[in-house]
């Protein structure tokens, strides 16, 4: 039977998922400094989501990771 109080996941999971929640906060704080108007310049429309679709990405790998 297993032990009620033990995590579903283990410390390197959780240090992925929080280097994930920051580079998707840097993404999105980067889509929003886009000086151009609706935010169609570099930062808003090429440089913000690729930061935020790796951050997504590192999220993903953070839940899949297998816990020691």
């Amino acid at each position: 039977m297993a032990d009620k109080s033990q995590l579903p996941f283990g410390k390197k999971n959780y240090v992925l998922m929080v280097i994930g929640i920051g580079i998707l906060i840097l993404g999105f704080t980067l889509m929003s400094l886009d000086g151009e108007q609706y935010g169609f310049g570099f930062l808003g429309l090429t440089l913000g989501p690729i930061t935020v679709m790796i951050g997504f990405i590192v999220e993903f790998f953070a839940i899949l990771t297998k816990p020691e």
